[in-house]
């Protein structure tokens, strides 16, 4: 037989596309290739065991009725890159002969005996486009599943009607969570007469109002400009000043002279927001966080118009630990006791895995029922680094907590606020 003879089997169908050079057993012992040609078909029931790395797979075939292939055989000498010769079929055949169903019974069952070994896997295609087009392909067939199998469960609830069982709860890390001794309770009364003593005692008593100052790190970009500008007014009663190389040490006296009552520190690192500090004046705490994710409000996507000077609500979540707790009144001790409601302008602070998510939205009622909601901006994430008793002090001051990752990060369920 000549190279590139045609001859026409029906012993064997394939799922390929185009043409795809494949391995059989035959190669194994002979060590030549043939070239299978199908012209876009969707083929299945082989029978011919194929290496599963050289054409395409899918999880979700089915059978299909085929009865002729077109079949190209080519010879490849006995080492790489040898010279093509003359192919004999006859070793081929008698495999494919012997493999052949002796009986209708066997005739029966060879689709199912076809398929391929379960061991395969996508990543065993060694063409990358092949590779991730499969694994494309495997994600919308589970998707499909997925679906299925949801409107299934949907049609079983209703039809039980009230006998139906109860939905079961998805494991989330939240829901998993390890349990920490300092969860706050708010009927214990350890945690009432610390809130009561506390440094944030005056402002919870309605006895000082907030006055903020807004600094940064020495010579700001534009970028930490801006982003200090539009929290300026986020913040009601907060002002914008410049180090211009002045200490930490040497600003805070200055701001308790002038009756502040927080400074927040907004750090850089090549020209981005990465930290912030947050001291409580006069008498702390000082925290300090890491900044990621900002966000100035031309970079958010259907924002609303610039915020009014309306005294915000404020949203707190999920700040349930002692440490989370003082955290919580740490952040409400930026904002006024009463909110102006007219204003419809929210700030909320949400704990999540120690991550704390700043938002800052406008809501409109639209019914009774449905709620609008408008993000003006800016965005923020903070993690919280340390935190220490009075005021900033790197080198003298007494840490209340410090994370360590070695120590702490052990267990992905273990949070700390």
């Amino acid at each position: 037989m000549q190279n590139g003879e045609q001859v026409h089997t029906t012993d064997f169908h394939l799922r390929t596309y185009d043409s795809c050079v494949v391995k059989t057993e035959a190669f194994e012992k002979s060590r030549q290739y043939v070239e299978y040609t199908c012209d876009y078909k969707e083929l299945l029931n082989l029978k011919c065991p194929l290496h599963p790395s050289s054409f395409f797979l899918d999880s979700g075939f089915r059978s299909l009725s085929w009865d002729r292939v077109s079949l190209s055989a080519s010879a490849v000498g006995g080492c790489r890159g040898g010279r093509p010769g003359r192919r004999d079929l006859a070793g081929l055949r008698s495999s494919m002969a012997s493999e052949a169903p002796q009986g209708p019974g066997d005739a029966a069952r060879a689709p199912d005996q076809a398929l391929f070994p379960p061991s395969f896997s996508v990543s065993e295609i060694k063409n990358k486009q092949r590779r991730h087009f499969m694994f494309l392909r495997w994600k919308q067939q589970r998707r499909k599943e997925k679906l299925a199998n949801k409107k299934k469960r949907k049609k079983e609830r209703e039809a039980l009607g009230d006998k139906a069982p109860p939905k079961p709860v998805p494991k989330t890390i939240e829901n998993q969570r390890v349990y920490d001794e300092t969860t706050v309770d708010p009927n214990d009364e350890e945690v009432a007469f610390d809130e009561a003593t506390d440094e944030f005692a005056p402002y919870f008593n309605r006895l000082t109002v907030p006055k903020v100052l807004i600094t940064t790190s020495d010579r700001p970009r534009g970028r930490t400009v801006r982003f200090c500008e539009q929290l300026s007014t986020v913040i009601p009663n907060s002002h914008v000043y410049y180090r211009r190389g002045l200490a930490l040490k040497k600003i805070i006296p200055q701001c308790i002279s002038r009756d502040f009552t927080d400074l927040i520190v907004i750090n850089e690192d090549r020209k981005i927001p990465n930290g912030l500090v947050l001291s409580h004046l006069p008498d702390g705490p000082t925290a300090h966080f890491r900044m990621s994710s900002v966000r100035l409000r031309k970079e958010i996507k259907r924002k609303g118009k610039e915020p009014t000077e309306h005294q915000p609500e404020v949203i707190l979540n999920n700040f349930t630990t002692r440490l989370g707790h003082s955290i919580g009144r740490m952040f409400a001790s930026l904002f006024p006791h009463d909110p102006q409601f007219i204003g419809r302008q929210v700030a909320t602070f949400h704990n999540q895995r120690d991550y704390i998510f700043f938002r800052f939205h406008r809501y409109i009622f639209k019914s009774e029922k449905k709620v609008g909601i408008q993000e003006l901006g800016p965005r923020f994430t903070l993690k919280l680094r340390s935190l220490q008793k009075g005021t900033f002090d790197s080198k003298f001051g007494e840490y209340e907590w410090i994370h360590k990752r070695r120590e702490m990060d052990t267990s992905r369920r273990k949070f700390h606020l």
